[in-house]
């Protein structure tokens, strides 16, 4: 399914759809540039606990509805009583880096704050031209968690971090993509059709191949052992190379 600009519901929540393959979650806060609630931050880890252990998705895109990514928390949902409003993100934002296939944040318009934690812990960023992006907690007095930060600055350097983090500052698309932010920036036309493309060259590809990768770009060490085990026993390279010389698409078999 091609992820162009999604439909709008009116109520404040996540959505999703799975085709062929791709697993696409939408932010969706049309009142407020889809700025995340307390309860959509809440619902996020288990909505992509349920989607990991399906065996049919491959790949995972998150996006916003309409014209815009996300703009952040939605503030006037976090002050009441309950779970502590930085928590509730950082669950979200782990859960999202910890999710085991391959993800892609596809960004139109605002990627700010909050927007920008879930983006950075995809594992690609699209972006459409005209997208800006922000990390602003300095705006409100937030100390941004250290996760986050550590995150960002192995994204972007730290020099980039500090500006993005020091000023609040919004930057562009272009500059975005100059300072290792976004992977691609395409006009807002062909931004779904690019997503929707590169997301199908990924369902065609060794999960094997991904889900280890994954792991050790995060810079785990502890799994050497265990990916050699499941290569091994996986069939994944003797098809491909199968494919490979009878010219024809692979058929991997192996998945998490």
């Amino acid at each position: 399914m091609e992820p162009s600009a999604p439909t709008t519901p009116s109520e404040p929540q996540l959505t999703h759809t799975v085709e062929n393959g791709v697993a696409t979650v939408v932010i969706s806060n049309p009142a407020k540039r889809n700025a995340m609630t307390a309860g959509m931050w809440s619902s996020l880890p288990g909505l992509l606990d349920e989607l990991a252990a399906d065996p049919s998705v491959r790949v995972l895109v998150l996006t916003g509805s309409g014209d815009t990514f996300c703009a952040g928390a939605d503030i006037s949902s976090l002050r009441g009583p309950g779970e502590d409003p930085q928590a509730l993100a950082v669950g979200a934002e782990e859960a999202l880096a910890a999710f085991p296939k391959p993800t892609l944040a596809v960004v139109r318009g605002y990627c700010v704050g909050g927007g920008s934690q879930l983006a950075a812990a995809c594992d690609l960023r699209f972006a459409a031209e005209g997208a800006l992006f922000g990390v602003t907690p300095a705006k409100l007095g937030i100390v941004y968690p250290a996760a986050s930060t550590r995150r960002l600055a192995a994204l972007v350097g730290p020099a980039t971090a500090k500006y993005l983090l020091f000023s609040g500052e919004l930057i562009d698309a272009e500059r975005a993509l100059r300072t290792g932010l976004v992977d691609e920036v395409l006009p807002a036309p062909e931004l779904g059709k690019r997503a929707a493309e590169f997301t199908r060259i990924l369902t065609t590809r060794s999960q094997l191949t991904q889900c280890a990768a994954k792991e050790f770009a995060a810079g785990r060490t502890d799994r050497d052992a265990y990916w050699t085990e499941q290569a091994r026993g996986s069939g994944d390279t003797a098809e491909g190379v199968a494919a490979f010389l009878e010219r024809r698409t692979p058929r991997f078999e192996w998945s998490v």
